[in-house]
């Protein structure tokens, strides 16, 4: 069976930090595109990062670009997303998705990146930030 796990989630003041996990298993992901998702309240889910597969190349939301940091280690199956500066916009529930098939230009895969391209997601962990 196929599960992505998410785990990290939490509180924290603005300004702080928080490192999310994604743990694949019942596959090998290791030639899937990876990205993170977030749904705050009342909004729609937004994609804010993408890594492929080859964790050479990724993609961020314009609003988190230089503070949050998305890294894969393939021989665990495990994507990480290092969030710092965090900022109350930032609350949201965080799923982690995966997809075979993305553009292979990131800034083509930023411009059409939406949830029904990934095909596995995880059930999401919840991330506060406090002004």
């Amino acid at each position: 069976q196929v599960q992505l796990v998410e785990s990290g989630g939490g509180s924290v003041q603005a300004g702080g930090s928080l490192r999310l996990s994604c743990a694949a298993s019942g596959y090998s992901y290791s030639s899937d595109y990876m990205a993170w998702f977030r749904q705050a309240p009342g909004k729609e889910r937004e994609g804010v990062a993408v890594i492929y597969p080859g964790g050479d190349e990724t993609w961020y939301f314009k609003s988190v670009k230089g503070r949050f940091t998305l890294s894969r280690d393939n021989s665990k199956n495990t994507v990480y997303l290092q969030m710092n500066n965090l900022t109350p916009e930032d609350t949201a529930i965080y799923y982690c998705a995966a997809t075979k098939y993305l553009s292979d230009d990131p800034v083509i895969a930023g411009l059409i990146l939406s949830a029904p391209l990934f095909h596995y997601w995880g059930q999401g962990t919840q991330v506060t930030v406090s002004s």
